[in-house]
């Protein structure tokens, strides 16, 4: 059968369905029998109020309608299973087991439709299919070797990739990853960045939670490098700005930081979140801005939301405040990891300095007459805009960049499609992720 997709990741959190019941069984002790796998797979059912069974019953089926051969399914089941549960122990055998299951929670009607249900996931099965052999053919040295190094299941040299393909080719793509995805995890089998990113992409067009790829692998992170751009959005000190939107008290603020420095992007090595930001700091703690044209500049980023010039700070003070959370993450996540200071002004991206300063002047329009904050104790944006420039010219054109969207945010002035394209073709010439220019600027787009 070929399944009818959903936007799982507005359903779940994490895994469902069969491989969610793998998952389940490889952490219990001892040797389940079918009774207690039965109780489990009633706990996956019941998941989000119910909905888990549909998904539940979709994975059964879709084993019991292929042409699969029972020891085929029964090698991947174990695999994924990390040896809990042998439905072949059972009297009825795999595919009676299967159907105990598709009797209990048949193929049922989705009973609780969100509201604004987001398109369904667009891909077409046999392009899936073959992504997911693709990926398991990938890593079938590496699996083998992890399931013959364990001492939970014995299975033949090879069955276990061999069988995971099967499954996704003969039974169903989504399957065949999910089970497979038990599998890296179960095993701790290493997964190369370009791997991992694969596989976020396959997460991502088939809609799943984040967390379903990549809670529990086992990805071998490339070094911390504040020159790469693996977040799909903001990142750095102008990231940090909109986390202070609204409005915060001191003694919650410090905590806000401490956040913002673990919010590392699932594409990113961990600790980037905290690196990018610390190179943002020091790169205006080293410039020669002015502590005014810093406090305009947070105070214009962050809508007003965080007042440090009421609460006393200066400006550079918590720049430093912000710096030192930044090590401290860093020496929790990534103790081996050493900022590198520009060698020279060269590397501050100065071929892409004019461009940027155009940018900023062209917006002169859009700002020159806003004003951020106008209900109390009102910032000119001519005034921002002007900190903005000072930052291009004195610290560094990316950062600057990045300045100028978050300050277009905060205004949102409408823009025409020429304004737009032209922020979203700078924005790659720094490399920025996908969603960098889009979420800040796309809904500010005339359509007069």
């Amino acid at each position: 059968m070929t399944r009818q997709r959903e936007q799982y990741g507005i359903l779940y959190e994490g895994d469902f369905g069969l491989s969610a019941l793998a998952e389940k069984l490889s952490v219990t002790t001892g040797s389940p029998d079918e009774a207690q796998a039965l109780h489990l797979a009633s706990e996956v059912a019941a998941a989000t109020e119910g909905e888990g069974a549909v998904e539940l019953g979709v994975d059964v089926r879709c084993l019991l309608d292929s042409p699969l051969p029972d020891d085929t399914i029964r090698t991947a089941w174990l695999a994924a299973a990390h040896g809990r549960f042998d439905p072949a122990a059972c009297e009825s055998g795999v595919r009676g087991w299967l159907r105990r299951l598709a009797e209990r929670w048949p193929q049922l009607e989705r009973r609780h439709a969100p509201r604004h249900w987001d398109a369904r996931p667009n891909i077409k099965e046999e392009e899936l299919r073959t992504a997911v052999v693709a990926e398991i053919r990938a890593s079938a040295i590496p699996v083998d070797q992890g399931v013959a190094d364990s001492d939970h299941v014995a299975l033949p040299s090879g069955a276990v990739a061999e069988s995971l393909e099967a499954v996704a080719r003969q039974g169903d793509g989504d399957l065949g990853l999910r089970l497979f995805l038990r599998v890296l995890k179960g095993y701790d089998v290493p997964v190369g960045k370009e791997q991992y990113d694969r596989l976020m992409a396959l997460d991502t067009v088939l809609g799943f939670p984040g967390p379903l790829v990549y809670d529990g692998l086992n990805v071998l992170w490339p070094p911390i490098d504040t020159a790469r751009r693996d977040a799909s959005g903001d990142f750095g000190l102008s990231a940090l700005t909109s986390w202070f939107e609204g409005d915060w008290q001191e003694s919650t603020a410090h905590e806000r930081v401490r956040q913002a420095t673990a919010a590392d992007d699932s594409a990113q090595t961990p600790g980037s979140a905290a690196a990018l930001l610390l190179a943002d700091a020091r790169r205006l703690l080293d410039s020669s801005l002015r502590t005014e044209t810093i406090k305009v500049l947070w105070l214009s980023a962050t809508g007003r939301g965080y007042n440090i010039d009421h609460l006393g700070i200066d400006a550079r003070d918590w720049l430093r405040l912000i710096e030192d959370m930044c090590e401290e993450r860093l020496r929790e996540i990534a103790p081996q990891y050493r900022h590198a200071e520009p060698l020279d002004r060269s590397d501050l991206r100065t071929d892409l300095r004019s461009a940027v300063l155009r940018a900023v002047r062209e917006a002169t329009p859009l700002l020159k007459d806003a004003v951020i904050s106008p209900h109390w104790e009102p910032i000119p944006g001519a005034s921002a805009l002007a900190a903005v420039e000072e930052v291009v010219s004195d610290a560094d054109a990316d950062l600057g960049f990045r300045l100028l969207l978050r300050l277009l945010d905060v205004v949102s002035p409408s823009l025409t499609q020429e304004q737009y394209s032209h922020y979203q073709a700078l924005g790659r010439r720094f490399g920025y992720g996908e969603h960098h220019v889009t979420e800040k600027l796309e809904q500010l787009i005339w359509q007069g």
